[in-house]
């Protein structure tokens, strides 16, 4: 791996991290501050919008936290048993972020502009994660692999919303535009960048 390459790893890898740690916060903050803030109070305490919440940020945190490391060759190649059991765990929190994230997404900050940006990403999160689990279990490794980046690369959403929101509310000077915008372009560039990707590996997916 060339020097460049390292440091884009670290970086990834960093990222991933850090920002799969993010929900840990919400156990030493409460509504009034932060991202809860902008969200209206009856909703906030509402029962099953909580259950949606905390269930899309909890396990969204973990699927980024184990999910970069899929990555690896040198994991793979080494330590394939691990590779699959931390596969596992990613699909199983993926699918439960993604569903919790589209069950939410229509009481997305800023409307219908919003929810739909969200709604689009969870659609598209769940369908490549089942892809790549089913493409795997019938031994199309190119396809799960091809399939892998464009679920993390929606997964990674998580990563790229929190870069580009606060860009997007100096540029705006508002948070509300800021969001509407954010919440297509936290994954469409990734999307595109995992068809490179995907098309640069030479991996056939149909």
């Amino acid at each position: 791996m060339s020097g460049s390459n390292r440091v884009a790893w670290f970086v990834f890898g960093l990222l991933a991290i850090s920002i799969g740690l993010y929900p840990i916060s919400y156990l030493f903050i409460d509504s009034s501050y932060g991202f809860l803030s902008q969200k209206p109070a009856e909703l906030v305490i509402n029962i099953l919008w909580k259950i949606g919440f905390y269930g899309h940020i909890t396990f969204g945190g973990i699927a980024l936290l184990v999910g970069w490391s899929q990555f690896s060759v040198r994991l793979r190649k080494k330590r394939l048993a691990l590779h699959r059991n931390l596969g596992k765990i990613y699909v199983t929190t993926a699918v439960i972020s993604g569903v919790c994230g589209f069950a939410i997404g229509p009481f997305a900050t800023g409307g219908l502009v919003s929810a739909l940006g969200f709604m689009a990403l969870g659609a598209i999160w769940l369908y490549t994660t089942y892809k790549a689990y089913i493409a795997v279990k019938k031994k199309d490794i190119d396809l799960h692999q091809g399939m892998m980046v464009y679920s993390y690369a929606a997964c990674f959403a998580a990563v790229t919303l929190r870069i580009y929101l606060p860009i997007l509310i100096l540029i705006f000077g508002e948070f509300l535009i800021a969001y509407k915008i954010v919440a297509w372009m936290c994954w469409v560039p990734n999307i595109a960048f995992a068809f490179y990707w995907v098309r640069r590996k030479g991996l056939q997916i149909g």
